[in-house]
């Protein structure tokens, strides 16, 4: 579920507990070394950037006299966005950088995990 599909708040609040998890994760592989820590990083970031981008893209093109036709095409070129900056970091990352494969798929999945969890504890912690 993308970022752009909740308020700005929530949306803002997700994307914050999404780079504090990658900042945390970097932390902890640290202690391992310091190229897992990059690798952790790199995952991380092939997760929050995108979604980032995402939402200036979305929120550029919402407009409360806009066609819906216009507002959905903004999120379907969005999505396609986010899709394409997604596998770019990641090659990037495993080919440019020589990222550890673990550190980087644990960092990425660990914020989709959030993207997915995050929205329902920030509701419930809102109202």
């Amino acid at each position: 579920m993308s970022v752009a599909l909740y308020d700005s708040v929530t949306a803002r609040r997700l994307l914050l507990a999404q780079f504090a998890i990658v900042i945390i994760l970097s932390v902890v592989f640290c202690l391992s070394s310091q190229k897992w820590a990059i690798s952790a990083f790199l995952g991380g970031l092939s997760g929050c950037l995108p979604n980032a981008v995402f939402l200036l893209l979305t929120w550029r093109h919402q407009d409360s006299e806009q066609a819906q036709g216009k507002l959905a095409w903004s999120f379907f070129i969005g999505e396609i966005v986010k899709i394409i900056l997604t596998i770019a970091l990641l090659v990037i990352a495993l080919v440019v950088f020589k990222a550890e494969f673990l550190p980087l798929c644990v960092t990425y999945l660990a914020v989709l995990i959030v993207q997915v969890v995050a929205p329902a504890i920030i509701n419930i912690f809102r109202n």
